[in-house]
């Protein structure tokens, strides 16, 4: 079933026909638009909108203190931990709309639906799955672009992430029913600052690009504690195949804080619920396709992928680390 589904879709997107100019290159062009994993990387014509969809899901297996792999055995004797997380699953559907009340000014907004699984083990070798899901933090943005000619284009990302997402899940575990530690959690509990920057550059060809951005975490949520600050950059270079086919390689960095304060209704029994072992840094290495329908009804539709792995990890452990993620999305514009 699925196969047949995206052997139709490749099929209307490769017979349909290209225009002979496009009345908006950026629009016509696959590798106009970044990587899927990245957001807040283009801007739109005045009066333009664009609705997006986008899956994700990361997976985290087996656990890491520093670079290394650290065991079940070693956590329990070396850490005092008796309950120790060896799987976690992260989904998200991310839905988002973008307008453009001028060319140099386009306002978004992101709405995530998560989804978090965790497995456990006791030190009897019981397993058990903790979940939690729900609507997560709104984000707002607005992209103002700063400097732009024929091939380079750089513009400011400004967004603010409202605390819309729970903070307060709970699940059955052998302890009885209890309040998930933080990375099951499915908000922040506080209002978090959004800034960055984006460049992109192209050819005839070509297109690459690179962007700074930042987590500020403001204020206490009502639980006592905020996330840590976190900081991220990336860049990415894309070549045009054809018409409606683009590929992708990028490079992402990441590196985020512990804690400050801590929920005191979470016993430190799993390393999930320490505050002081949260921060991280992490290089994820990605390839990506872009495609685009270049005539009739899928004009301006984009579908789009992007998959990758850690090339490095560091952990403030011990903590789950990630083994690999992947995005696929959906775009239009009109």
């Amino acid at each position: 079933m699925h196969r047949t589904l995206a052997s139709l879709l490749l099929t209307v997107f490769l017979s349909a026909p290209a225009p002979a100019l496009a009345d908006a290159e950026h629009v016509a062009r696959p590798d106009s638009h970044a990587p899927i994993g990245v957001m807040g990387d283009h801007l739109h014509h005045a009066g333009e909108w664009m609705l997006s969809y986008r899956y994700s899901r990361m997976n985290m297996n087996g656990n890491r203190d520093d670079t290394g792999r650290i065991g079940e055995g070693s956590i329990r004797s070396d850490f005092g931990f008796p309950i120790v997380p060896f799987d976690m699953d992260m989904e998200m559907h991310m839905f988002g709309g973008m307008w453009a009340p001028h060319d140099d000014v386009t306002l978004m907004a992101m709405v995530p639906f998560v989804r978090l699984d965790m497995k456990h083990r006791t030190p009897t070798n019981r397993q058990f799955t903790t979940r939690s899901k729900g609507i997560g933090d709104v984000r707002l943005t607005g992209l103002v672009r700063l400097w732009r000619n024929e091939m380079h284009q750089l513009h400011l990302n400004a967004g603010l992430s409202l605390p819309t997402g729970d903070i307060d899940a709970r699940d059955d575990t052998p302890m009885g029913r209890a309040r998930l530690p933080y990375p099951m959690q499915i908000g922040s509990g506080t209002w978090d600052l959004l800034p960055g920057i984006t460049y992109v550059g192209r050819t005839a060809s070509f297109s690459w690009g690179g962007q700074l951005s930042a987590t500020y975490r403001t204020g206490v949520n009502n639980r006592g504690y905020r996330l840590g600050h976190g900081w991220a950059s990336t860049a990415w270079a894309a070549r045009r195949w054809l018409p409606f086919l683009s590929t992708s390689l990028r490079l992402e960095y990441r590196e985020w804080r512990n804690l400050r304060g801590d929920d005191d209704e979470l016993p430190l029994i799993v390393e999930t619920a320490d505050p002081d072992r949260r921060a991280g840094r992490r290089l994820d290495l990605l390839a990506g396709v872009n495609l685009i329908g270049t005539g009739g009804w899928v004009r301006d539709h984009r579908l789009a992928i992007e998959t990758g792995f850690p090339i490095h990890q560091a952990l403030d452990g011990p903590q789950l680390e990630t083994d690999w993620r992947v995005v696929v999305g959906w775009q239009r514009a009109f």
